[in-house]
Protein backbone atom coordinates (compact mmCIF):
# COMPACT_ATOMS: atom_id res chain seq x y z
CA UNK A 1 0.00 0.00 0.00
CA UNK A 2 1.07 3.52 -0.80
CA UNK A 3 2.39 5.45 2.39
CA UNK A 4 0.24 8.50 3.02
CA UNK A 5 2.08 11.92 3.10
CA UNK A 6 2.45 12.52 6.95
CA UNK A 7 4.03 15.78 8.10
CA UNK A 8 7.08 14.77 10.62
CA UNK A 9 6.82 15.30 14.26
CA UNK A 10 8.97 17.98 15.49
CA UNK A 11 9.55 20.24 18.41
CA UNK A 12 6.86 20.35 21.41
CA UNK A 13 3.59 19.27 21.27
CA UNK A 14 1.48 21.28 23.64
CA UNK A 15 -1.44 19.47 25.79
CA UNK A 16 -4.77 21.93 26.51
CA UNK A 17 -6.94 20.98 29.11
CA UNK A 18 -10.18 23.02 30.23
CA UNK A 19 -10.08 21.74 33.61
CA UNK A 20 -7.28 21.25 35.47
CA UNK A 21 -8.89 19.00 38.27
CA UNK A 22 -8.28 15.19 39.01
CA UNK A 23 -8.27 13.96 35.75
CA UNK A 24 -6.32 16.32 34.10
CA UNK A 25 -4.08 16.75 37.28
CA UNK A 26 -3.12 12.63 37.55
CA UNK A 27 -2.47 13.26 33.40
CA UNK A 28 0.19 15.68 33.81
CA UNK A 29 1.74 13.85 36.90
CA UNK A 30 1.81 10.65 35.13
CA UNK A 31 3.41 12.17 32.33
CA UNK A 32 6.25 13.52 34.57
CA UNK A 33 6.63 10.81 36.04
CA UNK A 34 7.37 8.32 33.32
CA UNK A 35 9.75 10.96 31.93
CA UNK A 36 11.74 10.30 35.61
CA UNK A 37 11.78 6.51 35.44
CA UNK A 38 8.99 6.76 37.97
CA UNK A 39 6.69 5.30 36.93
CA UNK A 40 5.27 3.14 33.69
CA UNK A 41 2.47 4.59 31.47
CA UNK A 42 -0.19 1.52 32.25
CA UNK A 43 -3.32 1.88 30.55
CA UNK A 44 -2.14 3.38 27.19
CA UNK A 45 -1.44 1.49 24.14
CA UNK A 46 0.72 5.04 22.58
CA UNK A 47 2.82 4.00 25.06
CA UNK A 48 2.58 -0.04 25.73
CA UNK A 49 0.79 -1.45 23.15
CA UNK A 50 2.35 -3.69 20.12
CA UNK A 51 0.23 -3.87 16.41
CA UNK A 52 0.91 -6.37 14.28
CA UNK A 53 1.70 -6.40 11.00
CA UNK A 54 0.84 -8.77 8.14
CA UNK A 55 0.28 -12.22 8.50
CA UNK A 56 1.35 -14.07 12.08
CA UNK A 57 4.28 -15.93 10.62
CA UNK A 58 6.06 -12.80 9.90
CA UNK A 59 6.40 -12.02 13.51
CA UNK A 60 6.40 -7.85 13.08
CA UNK A 61 4.80 -7.02 16.23
CA UNK A 62 6.18 -3.53 17.05
CA UNK A 63 5.47 -1.17 19.56
CA UNK A 64 3.18 1.40 18.09
CA UNK A 65 5.18 4.54 19.40
CA UNK A 66 7.95 3.08 17.55
CA UNK A 67 5.92 2.20 14.35
CA UNK A 68 4.19 5.77 14.15
CA UNK A 69 6.28 8.85 13.92
CA UNK A 70 3.99 10.38 17.48
CA UNK A 71 5.24 12.89 19.41
CA UNK A 72 7.11 11.75 22.53
CA UNK A 73 6.53 11.91 26.51
CA UNK A 74 9.88 14.05 26.58
CA UNK A 75 8.38 16.46 23.71
CA UNK A 76 4.76 16.97 25.51
CA UNK A 77 4.53 20.58 27.46
CA UNK A 78 1.09 21.59 29.46
CA UNK A 79 -1.27 24.40 29.65
CA UNK A 80 -5.16 24.42 31.09
CA UNK A 81 -7.76 26.60 32.16
CA UNK A 82 -9.53 26.27 35.83
CA UNK A 83 -11.59 28.06 37.68
CA UNK A 84 -10.10 27.72 40.69
CA UNK A 85 -6.06 29.60 40.55
CA UNK A 86 -4.07 26.59 41.71
CA UNK A 87 -0.95 25.24 40.00
CA UNK A 88 -1.00 21.40 39.06
CA UNK A 89 0.73 20.58 42.02
CA UNK A 90 -1.57 21.85 44.21
CA UNK A 91 -4.87 21.00 42.12
CA UNK A 92 -3.62 17.13 42.29
CA UNK A 93 -2.94 17.40 46.24
CA UNK A 94 -6.22 18.69 46.55
CA UNK A 95 -7.90 16.16 43.65
CA UNK A 96 -5.94 13.26 46.49
CA UNK A 97 -5.68 10.76 43.72
CA UNK A 98 -1.91 10.42 43.76
CA UNK A 99 0.14 9.41 47.19
CA UNK A 100 2.54 12.19 48.78
CA UNK A 101 5.10 9.76 47.92
CA UNK A 102 4.04 9.75 44.08
CA UNK A 103 3.33 13.64 43.93
CA UNK A 104 6.30 15.14 45.38
CA UNK A 105 9.06 14.47 43.61
CA UNK A 106 6.85 16.21 40.66
CA UNK A 107 6.87 19.07 42.06
CA UNK A 108 9.10 21.08 40.57
CA UNK A 109 7.44 20.69 37.18
CA UNK A 110 4.00 20.11 37.97
CA UNK A 111 3.95 23.99 40.39
CA UNK A 112 4.80 25.51 36.87
CA UNK A 113 1.77 24.81 35.33
CA UNK A 114 -1.18 27.61 36.34
CA UNK A 115 -4.39 27.52 35.07
CA UNK A 116 -5.62 30.35 33.01
CA UNK A 117 -8.72 32.23 33.56
CA UNK A 118 -11.43 29.92 32.92
CA UNK A 119 -14.76 31.14 30.61
CA UNK A 120 -17.25 29.79 33.03
CA UNK A 121 -20.94 30.33 33.51
CA UNK A 122 -22.41 28.54 36.63
CA UNK A 123 -25.53 28.24 35.19
CA UNK A 124 -24.00 24.97 33.04
CA UNK A 125 -22.22 23.54 35.90
CA UNK A 126 -24.29 24.25 39.33
CA UNK A 127 -22.51 22.82 41.51
CA UNK A 128 -19.39 24.22 40.34
CA UNK A 129 -17.53 27.85 41.08
CA UNK A 130 -14.56 29.49 41.46
CA UNK A 131 -12.91 32.89 41.01
CA UNK A 132 -10.26 32.28 38.53
CA UNK A 133 -13.19 33.09 35.73
CA UNK A 134 -12.53 35.56 32.53
CA UNK A 135 -14.62 38.87 32.80
CA UNK A 136 -15.76 38.99 29.50
CA UNK A 137 -19.63 38.57 29.36
CA UNK A 138 -20.20 38.06 25.84
CA UNK A 139 -19.72 34.92 24.25
CA UNK A 140 -17.94 35.70 21.01
CA UNK A 141 -15.50 38.04 22.96
CA UNK A 142 -14.86 34.58 25.78
CA UNK A 143 -14.36 32.63 22.62
CA UNK A 144 -11.67 35.25 21.25
CA UNK A 145 -9.84 35.60 24.44
CA UNK A 146 -9.71 31.31 24.50
CA UNK A 147 -8.52 32.17 21.25
CA UNK A 148 -5.74 35.00 22.41
CA UNK A 149 -5.03 32.01 25.23
CA UNK A 150 -4.08 29.13 22.67
CA UNK A 151 -1.85 31.38 20.91
CA UNK A 152 0.16 32.91 24.01
CA UNK A 153 0.62 29.57 25.34
CA UNK A 154 1.96 28.27 22.20
CA UNK A 155 4.28 30.96 22.56
CA UNK A 156 5.02 30.98 26.60
CA UNK A 157 5.60 26.88 26.16
CA UNK A 158 7.62 27.25 22.36
CA UNK A 159 5.19 24.17 21.59
CA UNK A 160 5.17 23.61 17.57
CA UNK A 161 1.27 22.74 18.00
CA UNK A 162 -1.04 22.26 20.04
CA UNK A 163 -4.05 19.32 20.95
CA UNK A 164 -7.01 20.57 23.52
CA UNK A 165 -8.49 17.78 25.11
CA UNK A 166 -11.99 18.81 27.51
CA UNK A 167 -11.57 17.31 30.96
CA UNK A 168 -13.59 19.53 32.95
CA UNK A 169 -16.55 18.91 34.33
CA UNK A 170 -20.10 17.61 32.64
CA UNK A 171 -22.61 20.69 31.94
CA UNK A 172 -26.15 20.44 32.09
CA UNK A 173 -27.80 18.72 29.52
CA UNK A 174 -28.48 20.81 26.03
CA UNK A 175 -30.34 19.95 22.76
CA UNK A 176 -29.21 20.36 19.71
CA UNK A 177 -30.89 24.28 18.92
CA UNK A 178 -31.16 26.54 15.64
CA UNK A 179 -27.56 27.71 16.59
CA UNK A 180 -25.81 24.40 16.40
CA UNK A 181 -27.25 24.18 13.02
CA UNK A 182 -24.44 26.07 10.72
CA UNK A 183 -21.31 27.98 11.10
CA UNK A 184 -22.99 31.06 10.53
CA UNK A 185 -25.81 30.29 12.87
CA UNK A 186 -23.13 29.02 15.57
CA UNK A 187 -21.13 32.62 15.21
CA UNK A 188 -24.33 34.83 15.52
CA UNK A 189 -25.41 32.54 18.73
CA UNK A 190 -22.27 33.40 19.80
CA UNK A 191 -22.53 37.31 19.37
CA UNK A 192 -26.24 37.09 20.65
CA UNK A 193 -25.22 35.32 23.41
CA UNK A 194 -27.26 32.10 22.99
CA UNK A 195 -28.26 30.52 25.84
CA UNK A 196 -27.50 26.74 23.79
CA UNK A 197 -24.35 27.49 23.75
CA UNK A 198 -22.97 26.10 26.73
CA UNK A 199 -18.65 26.96 27.91
CA UNK A 200 -17.52 23.81 26.63
CA UNK A 201 -18.47 25.04 22.83
CA UNK A 202 -16.46 27.92 23.47
CA UNK A 203 -13.51 25.89 24.09
CA UNK A 204 -14.35 23.78 21.00
CA UNK A 205 -14.97 26.42 18.87
CA UNK A 206 -11.35 28.39 19.69
CA UNK A 207 -9.88 24.89 19.78
CA UNK A 208 -10.80 24.28 16.22
CA UNK A 209 -10.24 27.93 15.04
CA UNK A 210 -6.96 27.88 15.75
CA UNK A 211 -6.17 24.69 14.00
CA UNK A 212 -6.24 22.80 17.34
CA UNK A 213 -7.59 18.99 17.48
CA UNK A 214 -10.12 18.90 20.00
CA UNK A 215 -11.40 15.85 22.06
CA UNK A 216 -14.27 15.68 24.55
CA UNK A 217 -14.01 13.79 27.61
CA UNK A 218 -17.14 14.83 29.29
CA UNK A 219 -20.89 13.45 28.11
CA UNK A 220 -22.05 17.20 27.58
CA UNK A 221 -22.74 18.90 24.05
CA UNK A 222 -19.55 20.24 23.15
CA UNK A 223 -18.35 20.07 19.18
CA UNK A 224 -21.15 17.03 18.31
CA UNK A 225 -23.07 19.31 16.15
CA UNK A 226 -23.40 20.61 12.35
CA UNK A 227 -21.87 23.58 13.12
CA UNK A 228 -18.56 22.59 14.49
CA UNK A 229 -18.46 19.49 12.95
CA UNK A 230 -18.69 21.65 9.68
CA UNK A 231 -16.00 24.27 10.59
CA UNK A 232 -13.84 20.97 11.94
CA UNK A 233 -14.12 19.57 8.15
CA UNK A 234 -13.78 23.26 6.70
CA UNK A 235 -10.64 23.75 8.43
CA UNK A 236 -8.83 20.06 8.41
CA UNK A 237 -9.29 20.15 12.01
CA UNK A 238 -9.32 16.66 13.80
CA UNK A 239 -12.34 16.28 16.32
CA UNK A 240 -13.48 13.34 18.36
CA UNK A 241 -15.27 12.47 21.32
CA UNK A 242 -17.44 12.25 23.68
CA UNK A 243 -17.40 11.12 27.19
CA UNK A 244 -14.38 9.03 28.43
CA UNK A 245 -14.79 5.28 28.43
CA UNK A 246 -13.59 4.32 32.08
CA UNK A 247 -15.20 2.06 34.73
CA UNK A 248 -18.67 0.74 34.86
CA UNK A 249 -18.98 1.36 30.99
CA UNK A 250 -15.91 -0.16 30.11
CA UNK A 251 -17.11 -3.28 31.64
CA UNK A 252 -20.45 -3.10 29.99
CA UNK A 253 -18.27 -2.95 26.37
CA UNK A 254 -16.39 -5.61 27.70
CA UNK A 255 -19.00 -8.26 28.98
CA UNK A 256 -21.78 -7.38 26.65
CA UNK A 257 -20.53 -8.51 23.16
CA UNK A 258 -19.70 -11.29 25.28
CA UNK A 259 -23.32 -12.41 25.98
CA UNK A 260 -24.55 -11.76 22.44
CA UNK A 261 -21.69 -13.36 20.81
CA UNK A 262 -22.80 -16.51 23.24
CA UNK A 263 -26.94 -15.85 22.76
CA UNK A 264 -27.77 -15.38 26.52
CA UNK A 265 -30.51 -12.91 26.64
CA UNK A 266 -30.21 -10.52 29.55
CA UNK A 267 -33.12 -9.40 31.06
CA UNK A 268 -31.97 -6.69 32.96
CA UNK A 269 -29.59 -4.73 34.02
CA UNK A 270 -29.01 -2.44 36.93
CA UNK A 271 -26.02 -0.28 37.89
CA UNK A 272 -25.14 2.27 40.51
CA UNK A 273 -21.95 4.19 41.25
CA UNK A 274 -20.81 5.95 44.16
CA UNK A 275 -18.34 8.65 43.64
CA UNK A 276 -16.88 11.26 45.71
CA UNK A 277 -14.44 13.61 43.80
CA UNK A 278 -15.79 16.93 41.92
CA UNK A 279 -16.68 14.79 38.95
CA UNK A 280 -19.76 13.17 41.85
CA UNK A 281 -19.96 16.14 42.84
CA UNK A 282 -21.22 17.82 39.93
CA UNK A 283 -22.72 14.63 38.79
CA UNK A 284 -25.36 15.40 42.21
CA UNK A 285 -27.51 18.36 39.64
CA UNK A 286 -29.82 16.01 38.31
CA UNK A 287 -29.29 18.44 35.24
CA UNK A 288 -25.94 17.49 34.63
CA UNK A 289 -26.40 13.84 35.67
CA UNK A 290 -29.01 13.84 32.49
CA UNK A 291 -25.96 14.47 30.40
CA UNK A 292 -24.37 10.95 31.68
CA UNK A 293 -27.55 9.51 31.92
CA UNK A 294 -27.75 9.77 28.63
CA UNK A 295 -24.50 8.72 27.52
CA UNK A 296 -24.24 5.55 29.83
CA UNK A 297 -27.66 3.80 28.97
CA UNK A 298 -26.87 4.25 25.05
CA UNK A 299 -24.23 1.81 25.13
CA UNK A 300 -26.24 -1.63 25.64
CA UNK A 301 -28.89 -0.70 23.17
CA UNK A 302 -26.19 -0.18 20.34
CA UNK A 303 -24.57 -3.54 20.88
CA UNK A 304 -26.99 -6.33 21.97
CA UNK A 305 -29.41 -4.98 18.71
CA UNK A 306 -32.76 -5.27 20.89
CA UNK A 307 -34.32 -5.09 17.42
CA UNK A 308 -32.72 -7.95 15.64
CA UNK A 309 -32.19 -10.14 18.48
CA UNK A 310 -36.22 -9.39 20.11
CA UNK A 311 -35.91 -12.99 22.38
CA UNK A 312 -33.20 -11.99 23.90
CA UNK A 313 -32.62 -8.75 24.46
CA UNK A 314 -36.37 -6.75 23.47
CA UNK A 315 -37.74 -6.38 27.45
CA UNK A 316 -34.09 -5.40 28.66
CA UNK A 317 -34.49 -3.03 31.31
CA UNK A 318 -31.74 -1.25 32.31
CA UNK A 319 -30.92 1.46 35.13
CA UNK A 320 -27.94 3.81 35.85
CA UNK A 321 -27.50 5.15 38.83
CA UNK A 322 -24.48 7.37 40.17
CA UNK A 323 -24.72 8.85 44.18
CA UNK A 324 -22.04 11.54 45.22
CA UNK A 325 -20.28 10.05 48.77
CA UNK A 326 -17.62 12.52 49.83
CA UNK A 327 -15.76 9.72 51.67
CA UNK A 328 -14.62 8.04 48.38
CA UNK A 329 -13.21 10.52 46.78
CA UNK A 330 -11.35 9.48 43.63
CA UNK A 331 -12.28 5.67 44.52
CA UNK A 332 -14.88 5.22 42.40
CA UNK A 333 -17.20 2.07 42.98
CA UNK A 334 -19.18 0.65 40.76
CA UNK A 335 -22.36 -2.39 40.87
CA UNK A 336 -23.70 -4.04 38.55
CA UNK A 337 -26.19 -6.73 39.00
CA UNK A 338 -27.06 -8.71 35.48
CA UNK A 339 -30.16 -11.36 35.02
CA UNK A 340 -29.43 -13.40 32.22
CA UNK A 341 -30.63 -16.05 30.98
CA UNK A 342 -29.65 -19.21 28.80
CA UNK A 343 -30.80 -22.75 27.55
CA UNK A 344 -34.47 -23.14 28.06
CA UNK A 345 -35.15 -20.39 29.64
CA UNK A 346 -33.44 -20.85 32.57
CA UNK A 347 -32.14 -17.56 34.74
CA UNK A 348 -28.86 -16.91 36.23
CA UNK A 349 -27.56 -13.56 37.33
CA UNK A 350 -23.68 -12.05 37.28
CA UNK A 351 -22.45 -9.86 39.82
CA UNK A 352 -19.77 -6.78 39.19
CA UNK A 353 -18.41 -5.04 41.67
CA UNK A 354 -15.60 -2.63 40.75
CA UNK A 355 -13.37 -1.00 43.09
CA UNK A 356 -11.34 1.90 40.25
CA UNK A 357 -9.71 4.76 40.88
CA UNK A 358 -11.24 6.90 37.85
CA UNK A 359 -8.77 9.53 37.31
CA UNK A 360 -6.06 6.59 36.90
CA UNK A 361 -8.44 5.29 34.25
CA UNK A 362 -9.04 8.36 32.47
CA UNK A 363 -5.44 9.62 32.63
CA UNK A 364 -3.66 7.30 29.79
CA UNK A 365 -7.17 8.24 27.49
CA UNK A 366 -6.14 11.81 27.86
CA UNK A 367 -2.71 10.69 26.88
CA UNK A 368 -3.30 8.83 23.87
CA UNK A 369 -6.44 10.94 22.43
CA UNK A 370 -3.50 13.72 22.75
CA UNK A 371 -1.09 11.65 20.91
CA UNK A 372 -3.54 9.89 17.82
CA UNK A 373 -5.06 13.38 17.42
CA UNK A 374 -1.87 15.57 17.11
CA UNK A 375 -0.82 12.11 14.40
CA UNK A 376 -4.28 12.59 12.55
CA UNK A 377 -3.79 16.34 12.41
CA UNK A 378 -0.35 15.30 10.59
CA UNK A 379 -1.96 13.00 8.29
CA UNK A 380 -4.53 15.44 7.12
CA UNK A 381 -7.15 13.86 8.59
CA UNK A 382 -10.08 16.64 9.31
CA UNK A 383 -13.72 16.65 11.34
CA UNK A 384 -14.53 13.54 12.66
CA UNK A 385 -12.36 10.63 14.04
CA UNK A 386 -14.53 7.43 14.24
CA UNK A 387 -11.41 5.26 14.98
CA UNK A 388 -11.17 6.99 18.49
CA UNK A 389 -14.22 5.61 19.34
CA UNK A 390 -12.42 3.21 21.28
CA UNK A 391 -12.16 5.91 23.87
CA UNK A 392 -15.66 6.92 24.67
CA UNK A 393 -18.87 6.60 25.81
CA UNK A 394 -20.87 7.88 23.42
CA UNK A 395 -18.94 7.82 20.28
CA UNK A 396 -19.05 10.87 17.92
CA UNK A 397 -19.64 9.52 14.51
CA UNK A 398 -20.39 11.11 10.72
CA UNK A 399 -24.15 11.83 10.51
CA UNK A 400 -26.06 8.60 8.96
CA UNK A 401 -23.74 6.47 10.98
CA UNK A 402 -24.23 4.03 13.53
CA UNK A 403 -21.55 4.64 16.29
CA UNK A 404 -19.61 1.60 17.22
CA UNK A 405 -19.91 0.07 21.12
CA UNK A 406 -18.36 -2.70 21.27
CA UNK A 407 -15.08 -2.14 22.14
CA UNK A 408 -13.47 -5.11 20.53
CA UNK A 409 -14.21 -3.83 17.44
CA UNK A 410 -14.02 -0.30 18.15
CA UNK A 411 -10.22 -1.86 18.92
CA UNK A 412 -9.82 -3.63 15.62
CA UNK A 413 -10.86 -0.82 13.64
CA UNK A 414 -8.63 1.54 15.57
CA UNK A 415 -5.50 -0.68 14.84
CA UNK A 416 -6.31 -1.17 11.44
CA UNK A 417 -6.91 2.53 10.91
CA UNK A 418 -3.35 2.76 12.22
CA UNK A 419 -2.23 0.23 9.97
CA UNK A 420 -3.38 2.13 6.69
CA UNK A 421 -1.91 5.19 8.06
CA UNK A 422 1.58 4.34 7.83
CA UNK A 423 1.00 2.57 4.52
CA UNK A 424 0.62 -1.28 5.80
CA UNK A 425 -2.14 -3.49 5.09
CA UNK A 426 -5.33 -4.16 7.27
CA UNK A 427 -5.32 -7.31 8.93
CA UNK A 428 -8.43 -9.77 8.68
CA UNK A 429 -7.33 -12.34 11.05
CA UNK A 430 -8.40 -14.85 8.46
CA UNK A 431 -5.66 -17.76 8.60
CA UNK A 432 -2.69 -17.46 6.18
CA UNK A 433 -3.77 -20.96 4.62
CA UNK A 434 -7.20 -19.44 4.24
CA UNK A 435 -6.08 -16.95 2.21
CA UNK A 436 -4.00 -18.38 0.01
CA UNK A 437 -7.40 -20.78 -0.69
CA UNK A 438 -9.48 -17.85 -0.84
CA UNK A 439 -6.86 -16.45 -3.52
CA UNK A 440 -6.35 -19.05 -5.45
Amino acid sequence: MTKPDIAPHKGKLLVLTPGMGAVATTFMAGVASARKNLSKPFGSLTQLQTIRLGSRSENRNPLIKDFLDLAGLDDIVFGGWDVKADNAFEAAKNADVLKPQDLDPLKDELEKVTPMKAAFNQRYVKKLDGPNVKEQTNKMELAEALREDIRNKLKETGADRAVMVWCGSTEVHLHHSDCHRSIEAFEEGLRNNDDSIAPSQLYAYAAIKEGVPYANGAPNLSADFPALEQLAEQEGVPIAGKDFKTGQTLMKTILAPGFKTRMLGIRGWFSTNILGNRDGEVLDDPESFKSKEVSKTGVLDSILQPEIYKDLYGDLYHKVRINYYPPRGDEKEGWDNIDIFGWMGYDMQIKVDFLCRDSILAAPIVLDLALFLDFAKRAGKGGIQEWLSFYFKSPQVKAGHIPEHDIFIQHFRLKNTLRVLAGEKPVTHLSENFEEEALS
